[in-house]
């Protein structure tokens, strides 16, 4: 477990070298001198170093300095990995009190590296490295705790989650993403100071939440979070859903489908929209569940309606953006469509489409295998999953037909004076045979131009000119349907 100058970036090795250069220590410290020992790529460099804010800003060109904790960030110039464009420095410093759970009340800066490890969470974070000196300062024995894949918090745990409670779920958040188990003394100080997480920004919290959830473990993370009481600072609805039985379709309770279909979504490295839909696409259960008697079974009739209300109004009480929101409601409205496929039919699915937008078609689709997979059956039948894809690109294909025209009917009566009736059909017919052989001429421009003069053939010629368009379009809708179909390996 060694580490080596070589692994660490040339924008951080500047950094350090200037502050040596200007007389002062510096170390890279925290997570990423943990990462380095695992062999995994660092996502945040930190720097610490014995000089102050001011001495630090002293020794670069362009700096910044706008908070009360002592970082300053340099600006590199000629950097490309926009990641290391700007490197945080940090002083050596030792921490006040935490009167509100969150922040410290003061700051004082140290000479001292061992001070700064001192006031750190966990000790796999208490590392420091020196690169100009090869040397690993390892204060809390950290390394042994890597390689007994433990999480432990530094000197006393109840200390540490009584200063900022965002570290006991954190603690959870890196277990997740190291597949670490909690040391006992530590767990017993999570379980204790849960309650403190109540004090939290709902922007911190969201933010150690996504982590999870882009974590490889995240269902570990989810069940961790319940068995700590800290699950319903995150969501209490999925609290809720904790042993809600299911009908005779589902292996699981709610909530255990639910963290089984997000573990497949994390399986398949999908991404966090994907992941929110997965894990929120039931969590209208709870509250549509009624029993069935002439069923003897549970029935859920509505809860996806009743969900996407549910699953916006968690991600806004999480503080995510417009978007996410948006796109993930919509998945948990729509997540039924695919579940009963002897309804489904091609004009159904340019339903489905419209009402959940192209964009975010195919991951409905992948969120139907989520939920297939945390009910405890096997992966979406072959054939079954085929069907849907050919009927879905089929869908989504060019439409061949008038609506593909840079013109209208109302937009041919404008400018021919024409007035409603068959010629205005049979025109826009032959206006397609000619898009049809030539797509360039598929503009406004042209199609105007050409309105006007078709308009003036008798009906029966224009009639004729239409039906071939009608003809080709048929043809080719044909053609490119048996072309999705072997794609997809569709026998009919």
């Amino acid at each position: 477990m060694n580490i080596s100058k070589d692994q660490i970036p040339e924008p951080i090795i500047q950094v350090v070298e200037r502050l040596e250069n200007a007389g002062f220590e510096a170390w890279v410290v925290g997570g990423c001198v943990r990462d380095l020992i695992l062999g995994r790529k660092p996502k945040d460099w930190d720097v610490t170093t014995n000089a102050t804010p001011e001495q630090i800003q002293a020794a670069f060109e362009n700096t910044y300095y706008t908070n009360e904790f002592g970082t300053v960030g340099v600006v590199l110039d000629g950097v490309e990995d926009e990641s290391l464009k700007i490197v945080e420095v940090t002083p050596y410093r030792l921490e006040g009190k935490y009167s509100d759970a969150r922040r410290p009340d003061n700051v004082t800066f140290s000479s001292n590296i061992n001070d700064d490890l001192k006031r750190r969470d966990f000790t796999i974070n208490a590392m420091a490295f020196s690169p100009s000196k090869g040397h690993l300062t390892d204060l809390f024995e950290g390394i042994k705790d890597i390689e007994v894949s433990l999480v432990r918090a530094v000197g006393e745990p109840e200390d540490r989650f009584e200063e900022d409670a965002l570290r006991i779920l954190r603690a959870v958040r890196i277990a997740a993403e190291l597949d670490f188990s909690i040391e006992p003394a530590t767990r017993d100080a999570m379980l204790k100071r849960a309650g403190q997480l109540g004090k939290i920004s709902k922007e911190r919290i969201r933010d150690e939440f996504v982590r999870i959830l882009m974590s490889e473990k995240p269902m570990k993370a989810l069940i961790l979070s319940h068995s700590l009481g800290i699950l319903t600072y995150i969501s209490p609805e999925l609290e809720q859903a904790v042993g809600i039985e299911q009908n005779q379709a589902h292996s699981y309770d709610v909530f255990e489908h639910s963290i089984r279909a997000l573990q497949h979504a994390a399986d398949k490295g999908w991404d966090l929209d994907l992941r929110l839909a997965a894990l929120f696409h039931d969590i209208g259960k709870p509250k549509s569940r009624r029993f069935a008697d002439e069923k003897h079974d549970w029935t859920f009739h509505g809860h996806e309606v009743v969900g996407a209300k549910m699953a916006k109004k968690i991600l806004e009480n999480l503080k995510f953006s417009r978007e996410t929101i948006d796109k993930v409601t919509n998945l948990v409205r729509w997540h039924m469509f695919f579940s009963d496929p002897d309804k489904i039919t091609l004009s159904a699915v340019r339903r489905i489409v419209r009402n959940v937008g192209q964009e975010n078609i195919w991951d409905l689709i992948n969120l139907r295998i989520c939920d297939r997979i945390g009910t405890g059956r096997p992966k979406e039948q072959p054939f079954r999953l085929r069907k849907y894809q050919s009927m879905i690109e089929q869908a989504l294909r060019d439409p061949i037909s008038v609506s593909m025209l840079k013109i209208d009917g109302k937009s041919l009566m404008d400018v021919t004076h024409e007035k409603p009736g068959p010629k205005v059909g049979w025109a826009l017919h032959a206006l397609l045979e000619e898009v049809l052989e030539d797509p360039t001429k598929n503009t406004a421009e042209y199609l105007e131009s050409r309105a006007k003069e078709l308009v003036k053939l008798s009906e029966s010629e224009l009639r004729k000119l239409g039906e071939e368009g009608k003809e080709r379009k048929e043809e080719a809708e044909e053609a490119e349907i048996k072309d999705i179909d072997k794609k997809y390996y569709v026998d009919k």
